[in-house]
């Protein structure tokens, strides 16, 4: 079964959140109603900036490791490559590319 990973932002260059889910859209709804990570509603981290597919979910969570163990500057860079505005991608995850 496919997954994902995902970086949720607080505003461009604000306080940062990586996580793993098999349902993006279902996840990022959790997290703006506050339920799941109390990290993401206490610093209002709700804007998808990035969003990546993984083959499967193992793969989804060896990566969710690996990006939540490198430094600030090299995920702002993960992000710029392809979301170079910071939007927030959660309204067009139905329709999004997957990177």
């Amino acid at each position: 079964m496919s997954a994902y990973i995902y970086i949720l932002s607080s505003k461009r260059n604000g306080t940062l959140y990586t996580g793993s889910c098999a349902n993006p859209a279902e996840r990022i709804a959790q997290h703006r109603m506050g339920k799941g990570s109390e990290f993401v509603w206490k610093y209002k981290v709700f804007s998808l900036v990035y969003l990546e597919h993984c083959a499967t979910t193992h793969d989804a969570i060896a990566r969710e490791r690996q990006v939540k163990h490198w430094n600030r500057a090299w995920k702002i860079a993960l992000i710029e490559q392809h979301n170079r505005e910071w939007r927030d991608l959660y309204a067009d995850l139905n329709n999004l590319m997957v990177f």
